[in-house]
């Protein structure tokens, strides 16, 4: 329980000084506290301040200088957007996620339904063959993120699909909370419904009609949306 309550301690030292740096109440080169005065400050061990510090750094927000002190570095106001898996525990936390992801699907949708090639017609249609067969959560979501993937890829432009490759792996979890267990068949149901409405995404982009294929795409994280906030409801 000791641990438990160390790792929350650093998790709160560290949200605080994150909030300080972004709001650029902590500035470029400013001097981090002491161990010594966080634990007069704050009433925390020593260990929990190192613990905090260490995620800083490894966030590129501390850099340590010998025989001087800890201090903000360059930059560190524009790390790299991040988003954890352990971010991704609750419902909440998904909704927040489709949410984000709505924009970017559709106008992602629109440009893949203007410029796709044959190749990405058919890597497309690879991944809604490999979502009909899938039979467990794992087969399912690396079928669901290679779907996305393909439809980047036909945007033609490399950053959507560096992006969607990010996000990709934040799918594995939202599905394991709405999918509990190990049922083959409602893992089997669940994939024929994820599947229809990637089959419509397709359909219009195989036809070269953006319009459709914003449509079909905002269609389906709606749905999703819908399901989370049901689930959420029913418990």
């Amino acid at each position: 329980m000791a641990v438990t309550k160390a790792a929350s301690l650093a998790d709160d030292l560290v949200q605080r000084f994150e909030e300080q740096i972004e709001t650029g109440e902590m500035p470029v080169g400013s001097r981090f506290p002491t161990e010594k005065e966080i634990t007069e400050t704050f009433g925390v061990s020593r260990t929990v301040v190192r613990e905090a510090y260490s995620r800083l750094a490894a966030r590129g927000l501390l850099v340590s200088r010998r025989g001087s002190g800890a201090y903000v570095p360059d930059g560190a106001q524009y790390r790299a957007f991040q988003v954890t898996a352990e971010e991704i525990g609750e419902i909440d936390d998904v909704l927040r996620l489709l949410e984000m992801r709505m924009g970017f699907e559709v106008e992602m949708a629109d440009l893949a339904a203007r410029r796709r090639t044959d190749a990405d017609l058919a890597a497309l249609r690879r991944t809604l063959d490999a979502m009909e067969e899938s039979r467990d959560v794992d087969a399912s979501v690396a079928a669901d993120a290679a779907f996305h993937a393909a439809i980047a890829s036909a945007t033609g432009n490399p950053y959507y699909l560096r992006f969607t490759q990010f996000l990709g792996v934040r799918l594995v979890p939202s599905r394991r909370l709405y999918l509990q267990g190990d049922d083959p068949v409602r893992h089997q149901r669940y994939a024929h419904t994820i599947n229809r409405d990637h089959e419509a995404i397709v359909v219009a982009i195989e036809a070269g009609d953006p319009v459709a294929a914003r449509r079909a795409a905002r269609r389906h994280i709606e749905k999703s949306i819908q399901r989370y906030r049901g689930l959420k409801e029913s418990r």
